[in-house]
């Protein structure tokens, strides 16, 4: 596990157009994990750590500040559109206004009616017709400003899991570079604070608290874990070695069994973790594995 992060790590530092670059992709892997073997130290250090996280922050920055310029220019187009329907609908106005006033002008030289009276008529008309127009774009206006205003709210909820992402995603790296079970604990208790339902922190909790001698703890947080994901490998993994540790020999290889049937590359892993070794060398621990049971040895017939 730690050879393929070294290799993923040295793949994202690679440079475009390197000599690993320019080569076929089997070749460039070839020619990385040669390089990674030959490596007497670790490749990566809290300074790189630290700076693929401020990449990955800017990344999510810039990614908001995109949405909010793509919102911005709706918004100038929709106001640039609200101002040609009104220039159009105050020119028609106007037109309507003038052909109204000749019509007018001819009518009081016919006799039919004065200009007062066509006026007020059609000052009157004219303010109903600028009025449904203005009511209109009114109702767009608010729907404009409810859809950024829920744009704006959405906008400072994906930061804030942005933020929130970050920070789990820096003290599961604690978790990974801590050495000390108690350092370890403390900060698997900062994730459940955060975050209390994950399922996977309990279940590395339960794995160091077994370290500290603690197996009915780490039964009881292995539960937890199990109750928020009933097919948590790790989980029932971790089950299994608590309860090895109190000598449920039974209970152990069930749980372990459990955990096999969901992910099976906790089979390797079985054979050389310590806190199984007990389990070993029981008939239901061997058929689980699928290895030949050991034969009894034959008395002496002489």
């Amino acid at each position: 596990m730690r050879r393929l992060a070294l290799l993923t790590t040295f793949m994202m530092l690679l440079p475009v157009g390197s000599a690993f670059g320019d080569e076929e992709p089997d070749a460039g892997r070839q020619r990385v994990a040669e390089e990674i073997d030959k490596l007497q130290e670790p490749m990566y250090n809290p300074f790189i750590e630290r700076y693929m996280l401020d990449e990955l922050k800017q990344l999510r920055v810039d990614l908001s500040n995109q949405r909010a310029d793509l919102i911005q220019q709706v918004v100038d187009r929709e106001i640039s559109s609200i101002d040609r329907g009104v220039t159009y609908a105050t020119n028609t106005v106007t037109y309507f206004f003038y052909l109204i006033a000749a019509v007018s002008s001819i009518l009081v030289l016919l006799g039919w009616n004065s200009i007062r009276d066509i006026k007020e008529k059609m000052s009157h008309l004219a303010d109903e017709e600028v009025g449904k127009l203005v009511n209109a774009y009114e109702v767009r206006l608010r729907g404009i400003e409810k859809q950024l205003t829920q744009k704006t709210q959405h906008i400072d909820a994906n930061r804030e899991e942005i933020e929130r992402t970050q920070e789990l995603h820096s003290l599961w790296l604690r978790a990974n570079l801590e050495h000390t079970p108690a350092n370890k604990i403390a900060i698997y208790d900062q994730i459940l604070l955060m975050k209390p339902e994950d399922c996977e922190a309990l279940a590395y909790k339960a794995d160091v608290v077994l370290e500290l001698g603690e197996p009915q703890w780490a039964v009881n947080l292995c539960q937890q874990a199990l109750a928020i994901d009933s097919d948590n490998a790790n989980a029932f993994y971790q089950l299994a070695c608590a309860h090895t540790t109190l000598h449920h020999y039974d209970d152990a290889v069930h749980f372990l069994g459990e955990a096999l049937r969901r992910a099976e590359s906790y089979r390797d892993a079985v054979m050389e973790d310590p806190a199984l070794f007990p389990l070993h060398d029981l008939p239901a621990f061997r058929e689980l594995l699928g290895q030949p049971l050991a034969e009894e040895p034959k008395g002496d017939n002489s």
